[in-house]
């Protein structure tokens, strides 16, 4: 599984490094779709960009939020980029655990976007069960769209 992972992740880095991009003047984007936002469900980003390269991103969804700092590949808000990012999954009595680990996400020139990495967990919510408890490391993926602004 491991091997397959990094096979993975291995295509679609050299895809992106090959890839033609049109650049983009914006400085900000929304992305919205699953297991976006922390890892809810459903959930949405809000990305802003204040220097070349670099980005932070905080998100919510149903029922979780996150944070990310980000580095582009390329000096534009619709490139890829390597991430690390805080997600934390639940609230209250739902909250399951809080994750941290580094992320690859893969933007298409234009609307689509894919995220796969990894987390380490900081800490077990009243909601972990009994295999979340005994896990420390976790995938973290999502799937959505984006949208500069």
């Amino acid at each position: 599984m491991k091997k397959c992972i990094l096979l993975v992740f291995a295509a679609l880095l050299s895809v992106q490094l090959m890839a033609q991009r049109v650049p983009s003047d914006k400085k900000a984007a929304i992305s919205a779709g699953v297991l976006m936002g922390g890892g809810g469900l459903v959930g949405a980003d809000f990305e802003f960009m204040p220097a070349e390269h670099f980005s932070f991103e905080l998100g919510a969804g149903l029922p979780s939020f996150g944070a990310g700092l980000n580095y582009h590949f390329k000096p534009y808000i619709n490139s890829s980029m390597l991430s690390v990012v805080y997600w934390h999954q639940g609230f209250g009595q739902s909250y399951t655990q809080s994750l941290v680990g580094p992320v690859y996400t893969y933007r298409a020139p234009k609307i689509f976007q894919c995220q796969i990495g990894f987390g380490f967990k900081v800490e077990n919510g009243p909601a972990a069960t009994q295999d979340l408890i005994n896990t420390d490391f976790m995938l973290l993926y999502s799937i959505g769209v984006y949208f500069p602004l």
